[in-house]
């Protein structure tokens, strides 16, 4: 697979490991409906080395258990756990403007009203409370989240490859 097409791959759910003895896996998804994750089969490993058929074959606690291509016994199985699966952008539904995904998010620039760089976007998180910016401060090693809000970054600009942030007071 080329670079710009790896690119083009966003994270769609993990391999948590295998569930029972025949092949199935668990499977956590990290779509807006989870049950969307079977929709935008086959997935793609990271590399895209790799691409599976995903069968769901029941809700369990936190995600579902279900079927990949080829994984027929429960070694199969756990020899994928924690494995990211990815789909291409071009079968994922496009957003309203306002809205993004973490992937288009991860190494841009943020940038404070007055245009001093605050570091680059490392990750996104949400423990639930809200979705967190994780920026690699230049010149630390500590990471610094900051919260993504509109009121605390009203402008993202992915063709710029930019943030602008009005970070809270002392959060750097």
């Amino acid at each position: 697979m080329t670079k710009s097409a790896v690119e083009d791959l966003v994270c769609v759910g993990t391999v948590a490991g295998a569930f029972g003895v025949r092949g199935e896996v668990r499977l956590k998804s990290y779509c807006a409906n989870p049950e969307d994750i079977e929709l935008y089969s086959p997935l793609l490993t990271e590399d895209g080395s790799q691409s599976f058929p995903v069968v769901l074959t029941r809700s369990i606690k936190n995600g579902f258990a279900a079927r990949l291509g080829g994984v027929e016994t429960k070694d199969d199985a756990d020899t994928l756990r924690g494995v990211s699966l990815f789909a291409p952008r071009d079968r994922l539904p496009a957003l309203p403007e306002d809205e993004f995904y973490y992937s288009d998010l991860i190494g841009l620039e943020v940038l404070d009203t007055g245009g001093t760089s605050l570091g680059r976007v490392k990750d996104v998180q949400n423990h639930g409370a809200g979705d967190l910016l994780e920026l690699q401060v230049p010149g630390q090693s500590a990471t610094v989240l900051m919260p993504f809000t509109r009121a605390v970054v009203p402008t993202v600009d992915l063709e710029a490859g930019r943030l602008i942030a009005d970070p809270p007071e002392g959060l750097f």
